[in-house]
């Protein structure tokens, strides 16, 4: 009987532990997709803008 149960906990830890790493991968892909367009921004308004760097 604790053998069930304990191997019960182990399948809901593992689910859980599986659940939470796919949502942080696809968190973790959102800030760089986030990061790689605000950095093409960046270059893109500093060069509408004219400015030059010293």
């Amino acid at each position: 009987m604790i053998l069930l149960i304990v191997a019960a906990v182990f399948v809901v830890l593992w689910l859980v532990g599986f659940l939470a790493f796919h949502v942080t991968v696809f968190a973790i892909h959102l800030l760089l997709i986030a990061a790689v367009i605000a950095l093409i921004a960046h270059f893109v308004v500093g060069r509408r803008s004219g400015r030059t760097r010293v």
